[in-house]
């Protein structure tokens, strides 16, 4: 059985939109990508290399159609993302020149991925698929950068409607510049306290 691991940069209100420059997705009228630009240093430079290690991915179409443009360009930096699996839930994509790209329907073939024999699959933006999978219960990492900022609009990480599910901190980093770089795992079902009983 495979892991789901999600990968995000994520604002303290958990924005998760554009993070990585303005033109990127000015979707709802965001102002603000390119937001974590300020907060690059050693340590975030190396969890980012550890990152982009060889995977297989699970990705959203509307992330997909970003990357699609632009990681075949620019294979120097992120070699692994031209070479790895990439599975993209969609209802109306059927196919791409992109290399090792798959197109898939519903939470169902999510689930008949996640089962299958294979590496992890890493889920990078795709704000809509990361809730649809935490809906269903179908996460088992969060690798976040948390950004000491808040921008108040914008794309969330989470949302309502999420099954209730708990995580215990595997790893994590401060940067000099205030990025915490956490890792959780999923523990389980959320225990309810007994205090005030």
């Amino acid at each position: 059985m495979r892991k789901i691991v999600v990968l995000s940069m994520i604002t303290l209100d958990g924005v998760m939109q554009a993070p990585g420059g303005p033109k990127e997705d000015t979707s709802g009228g965001f102002q603000y990508g390119g937001w974590t630009e300020p907060y690059g240093d050693e340590a975030y430079g190396k969890a980012v290399q550890q990152e982009l290690k060889p995977a297989e991915y699970l990705l959203g179409r509307k992330t997909f159609e970003i990357w699609e443009g632009y990681w075949p360009h620019h294979a120097d930096f992120w070699p692994g993302i031209n070479a790895g699996t990439k599975y993209v839930l969609s209802e109306t994509r059927k196919e791409s020149d992109w290399q090792h790209t798959v197109f898939i329907q519903s939470v169902e073939d999510i689930k008949y991925l996640k089962n299958s024999d294979g590496p992890d699959l890493q889920v990078w933006g795709s704000s809509a698929l990361i809730q649809l999978l935490l809906k269903h219960d179908l996460v088992d990492e969060l690798r976040l950068k948390i950004h000491p900022l808040t921008l108040g609009t914008g794309k969330k990480l989470f949302e309502n409607g999420l099954t209730p599910t708990a995580f215990t901190l595997a790893e994590y980093t401060v940067t000099s510049t205030g990025v915490i770089i956490v890792q959780y795992k999923r523990a389980g079902k959320v225990t309810k306290g007994s205090a005030g009983d």
